[in-house]
């Protein structure tokens, strides 16, 4: 094979707050390779989470060499999704509550020390750009991403191009207020859609109404008595066994979304709404009541245009769109 022939990688990295994933894909999107995942350890800080970053990398650039025949000079650059918002033409995280960083130029560390050019967007703009690109909102022209871990993210797709606006804050979809006196979040605002639907929120739902009322649920048998280590799956898995409070839990959560959707298809009127990241455990148990709730409150055009559906890349969805990210802004298209 000459020299020009060669295939060439992009690696992609989603930086969460909970863990870090990583893999190389090839210049077409064809080849997954040497997927990974650490922790995020954001107790080291954004120079020690950096470091985390460039190790990861390093070790996906080796694997994919050991598996593929590859070399150094095959890998044209790194993608990287990050929590913001963002200043993407710095490369700047300017806040990311969940890490507790400001004004970390994390482009520019990547890059200085891989030797590889990089890109940065926002984290869950990547996951909804994957999901377009590879996953469940394939052919879609108008479409909402929300990606619900950690934290709640978003990214919007205008007209087939992602979204960025004026000062690429849009897609913010977790920090809008659905309860004008509700909960604290870690933003600083209170009755953010995240503080009450992402994945530590209904964990601590849980944890309230186990303490607050006495219940025969199954969800203190599956973390053995410790409620401090309920999740979010721990709920999801309790639900899917018929257990009453967990259930409630899983609908509630299905009713906070179902408004925060709702509130989209009215100012956007996508034609795919996607859910990406751990909440596609749920099941039916979250979007049937998550779909009527859409009904409920959107305009009935809207609903009956929209199709509001599961992730397919669970785990890869940001790491396929943060290398199809580096191929738009690098190499002019994706």
């Amino acid at each position: 094979m000459t020299s020009s022939a060669r295939e060439q990688y992009i690696v992609g990295v989603d930086l969460g707050g909970t863990n870090i994933a990583a893999g190389a894909m090839s210049l077409d999107g064809t080849k997954h390779l040497a997927m990974q995942s650490i922790p995020t350890n954001s107790s080291v800080g954004d120079e020690g989470v950096a470091e985390r970053i460039v190790g990861l990398v390093q070790s996906v650039i080796l694997d994919t060499i050991e598996h593929s025949g590859a070399s150094r000079r095959d890998f044209v650059g790194v993608g990287i999704g990050a929590p913001g918002p963002l200043d993407r033409v710095r490369g700047v995280v300017l806040v990311a509550p969940n890490l507790g960083w400001k004004d970390f130029p994390l482009r520019d560390r990547i890059q200085e020390r891989l030797n590889l050019p990089a890109t940065l967007d926002n984290d869950a703009n990547c996951a909804t750009f994957g999901e377009w690109w590879q996953g469940s909102a394939r052919g879609g022209r108008n479409v909402v991403g929300l990606t619900i871990g950690t934290g709640i993210g978003g990214g919007l797709i205008l007209d087939g191009a992602l979204y960025h606006g004026s000062s690429d804050m849009a897609g913010e979809i977790g920090h809008t207020t659905i309860d004008l006196n509700g909960r604290h979040c870690k933003c600083g605002n209170y009755g953010c859609l995240e503080a009450y639907a992402s994945a530590p929120a209904i964990a601590t739902r849980a944890r309230e109404v186990l303490v607050r009322e006495e219940s025969d649920s199954l969800i203190p048998s599956l973390v053995n008595g410790r409620v401090e280590d309920i999740t979010a799956q721990i709920v999801y898995a309790a639900a899917k066994k018929g257990d009453q409070v967990a259930s409630e839990i899983v609908r509630d959560t299905a009713k906070y979304l179902g408004a925060g959707v709702a509130n989209l298809l009215n100012i956007f009127n996508p034609d795919i709404v996607v859910l990406a990241g751990g909440v596609a455990a749920a099941g039916d148990a979250l979007f049937v009541p998550l779909r009527a709730e859409v009904r409920r409150r959107a305009f009935s055009p809207a609903v009956r245009a929209v199709k509001i559906v599961a992730g397919e890349l669970p785990g890869t969805a940001g790491v396929v769109g943060a290398v199809a990210s580096f191929k738009q802004q690098h190499l002019g298209g994706v």
